[in-house]
């Protein structure tokens, strides 16, 4: 399995962006997934994440400006993204997350892709 993200880019703050997420098989509407993020020098955190039964969480920090959405006829997981600040620069990972019958879980990644960059100027 591979986890193809795309859609970083340099934006200036306040602007929006949108990365994509596709799983190289599978559904991603019979995984739970998530995206993680890592900025310089820092460690990896969970953003959001989204179950099979469509329930989401979102990190503290983006709650209110990003927002995780699957599209089934295009397989694809998405994660718009409003009101970039610069403290969100960082590389983007798509995850594929565990779960149980309800909720996702936050910072439980088990496996994720290779990364998109996403750089806001202030």
């Amino acid at each position: 399995l591979q986890l193809v993200e795309s859609g970083g880019d340099l934006v200036q703050a306040g602007e929006s962006l949108r990365l994509s997420c596709v799983p190289s098989e599978g559904s991603v509407d019979f995984r739970a997934m998530g995206w993680l993020r890592q900025a310089p020098g820092k460690e990896r955190e969970a953003v959001s994440c989204i179950n099979v039964n469509g329930n989401t969480k979102y990190a503290d920090s983006v709650k209110g400006r990003f927002t995780i959405y699957r599209d089934s006829a295009k397989n694809t997981m998405y994660l718009q993204m409003n009101n970039l600040q610069a403290e969100d620069t960082a590389v983007y990972y798509c995850a594929i997350v565990r779960a149980d019958r309800r909720f996702c879980v936050l910072g439980g990644a088990d496996y994720w892709g290779k990364g998109t960059l996403v750089t806001v100027s202030s």
